[in-house]
């Protein structure tokens, strides 16, 4: 059974960084697209940023690109999260999402991954 567990969510002040980190336990890691989703109480979760197996393939939300970085080690199973510059409307609920499906493009939807971690919180004071 698949599992993903997030770590690094916290509080911290507008301007300044966070990196969270998300680990997969139960499959082979490096078959997997990799994402970070976020969602705020009320609205969808949406995409923040995309990998693919081996990094060639990344894709940012418009709100992430420029400060926010994606990455993973797949010798540790772990993909990580950099955000840097961060202002209150980064303050959202982040989740990390696996699939393993083959695509054509980077998958942008919730609908399209099978795994996801617990969430983890990120709080940006003004």
């Amino acid at each position: 059974q698949v599992q993903l567990v997030e770590s690094g969510g916290g509080l911290v002040q507008a301007g300044g960084s966070l990196r969270l980190s998300c680990t997969l336990s139960g499959g082979s890691f490096s078959n997997y697209y990799m994402a970070w989703f976020r969602q705020v109480p009320g609205k969808d979760r949406d995409i923040v940023a995309v990998i693919n197996w081996n990094s060639d393939t990344i894709q940012y939300a418009d709100s992430a690109k420029g400060r926010f970085s994606i990455s993973r080690d797949n010798t540790k199973s772990t993909v990580y999260l950099q955000m840097n510059s961060l202002n209150p409307e980064d303050t959202a609920a982040y989740y990390c999402a696996a699939d393993r499906k083959l695509h054509f493009s980077p998958p942008l939807y919730q609908f399209n991954y099978d795994y996801w971690g617990q969430g983890t919180q990120v709080t940006v004071s003004s």
